[in-house]
Parts: structure tokens; sequence; C-alpha cells
């Protein structure tokens, strides 16, 4: 994003699962039926001096089940975790074939209402607040190709149960749970077309806790597991040409294996504007 400009972007995201991994073994999810899941996210990114750009997140989650076990699962809705980020490009470089540059990100979240994390899996969040670091590589080929890599570390704290007891490798008599750290890698591949107005990108999206313990046998996930989750995803995005920084978003994405998680399946449509905050002028969409 370049100084004095900000991007708004209003997203929904439906998704869902009927099979999920305890542990690494992938079991269908017989008393629960397809749980789903609605996401609305409000974000806006904000260019706060040249390089330097901050963000801000709130989603809206509500998840639901095909067969709620004869009426004991309800399902959870509210507003998730509020995330606050700043991405500064230490690094841009011209070079013969393209552009390279390269970000730092630290972000922050914490639970915005008072929902219940042991609550898997129809719960909304982990319920427990996250720092996170990422460093970013990306090079912009001349033909319009670009490639793109990160990788992230997040920092987890402890979320509250409505029980006093619970086993996580062991027995633990409190009502405190240790929510596990995590890695994060990504990278993809996209490409610019029509005038640098639409955007198609691959991705993959990898997730490793640091440590944890596994679903037990029959039992209800919770926040102390071990989650591994490998996604790939296919994205589009395409600015108007009769309204400066006006733009829409597609994607879909699938968890492909993982440890401890939902095989999901997610797909998602936004619509994004950003505007310069300082003048009277858009930015053009290939500024960002």
């Amino acid at each position: 994003m370049p100084s004095k400009n900000i991007c708004i972007l209003v997203s929904y995201e439906s998704g869902n699962f009927n099979q999920y991994w305890e542990g690494n073994y992938l079991r269908k999810n017989a008393s629960i039926g397809t749980l789903s899941r609605k996401t609305i996210t409000t974000m806006a990114a904000i260019g706060i001096i040249k390089d330097l750009n901050a963000y801000i997140s709130l989603p809206y989650i509500k998840t639901a089940s095909s067969e709620p076990n004869g009426g004991h699962f309800a399902g959870a809705k509210g507003l998730q975790d509020i995330a606050i980020a700043f991405k500064y490009r230490t690094t841009e470089k011209t070079l013969d074939s393209g552009d390279l540059s390269l970000f730092t990100t630290l972000s922050f979240a914490t639970p915005s209402s008072d929902y219940l994390s042991d609550y898997m899996p129809y719960s909304i969040g982990l319920g427990t607040s996250e720092f996170g670091i990422r460093e970013i590589a990306k090079f912009q080929f001349k033909n319009g190709f670009y490639a793109q890599a990160m990788v992230g570390y997040f920092w987890r704290g402890y979320t509250e149960a409505e029980r006093d007891y619970y086993y996580n490798n062991g027995s633990f008599y409190s009502n405190i749970m240790d929510v596990p750290n995590a890695w994060n890698f990504e990278g993809g591949l996209g490409v610019w077309l029509i005038d640098n107005r639409l955007k198609i990108e691959a991705s993959y999206i990898g997730i490793r806790s640091t440590s944890g313990d596994n679903i037990r046998a029959y039992n209800a996930p919770q926040p102390t597991n071990r989650v591994n989750i490998d996604r790939i995803a296919l994205s589009a995005q395409y600015y108007f040409k009769g309204i400066k920084g006006l733009g829409v978003l597609a994607y879909h994405n699938n968890v492909v294996n993982g440890l401890n998680t939902g095989k999901f399946s997610n797909s998602g449509l936004g619509l994004n504007y950003q505007f310069n905050y300082a003048k009277n002028i858009n930015a053009e969409p290939n500024e960002k």
C-alpha cells in the first residue's frame, strides 16, 4: 500500500467438513454430520508512511451442524479475535529479471468477545491472545508473474474452559488450558493480467504446532491439541477499470492433510475499495 492510502475489505466465507483427523487417523463425523462455518470479515489496510502499513481486522463467525446430535449441540456465533498488524518493507531491489521485495510483519490478536473456546469443533476461536512475526519474500518478474514465500511464528497464551479437569498427555485439575504455539509456512505463484487489473494466484499454507496432545478416541477436540494443517488455495482478484480502487476477490481452499483438524473446504467472496485519504486522488491498483 502506498502512504496515505486506505484499502477496506469486506469478505464472506463459507466452509464445511464431514471428516476430521483424530491424531493422524482420518475419521468421519458420525455424530454431528457435516459441520459448517460461515465468516464475515471486515479489514482495513492503511499506508502510514513509505514502506510501512498497518492492518486491523475483525471476523464474525457462525458454526452449525447438519445433524446436531438430537439437539445437544447448537453451534456458536459471535465476534472472534480483533487483530492488529504492522508490515514493513525492509528491502526493495530492482534486478535484470524483476523486482525483489522483503517484508517483516508483527501482529497481535486477542478475543473481542467472551466466546467459549473449549467447545470444539463448534468454537469460533482459541480464546487466547496471540503475538506473531512473519518474514516475507516476493519476486515480481517483468512479464507479470510473481513468486512469494513466507515463514511465521505465533506465540499463544492460555484459554479458560468451563470445567475443572482435562487430559493433556496427563491429568490436569484446572480450568486453564495452555494453547500450543505454531509455525506458519506459505508459498505462492501468481500473475497479473489485463493491464495489472486481474491477479490470479495459487498457494500453499502450512501450520505446525510446536506442542500439544492428540484428540482422544471418539472425544471432542480441545484447545491443547497439536494441530498440523496442509492447505492449497486458488484466488482471483479484479480491479474495475471505470472505478479506481474498487475490486472484487474470490477464492477457494481445501485442507488436503492434517493432524487433529477438520478436512475443511472453504470458498469466499470479497469487495475492496482503495482510496487516498490525504488527497482526492485514488491510487492505481498496481501500486499495491
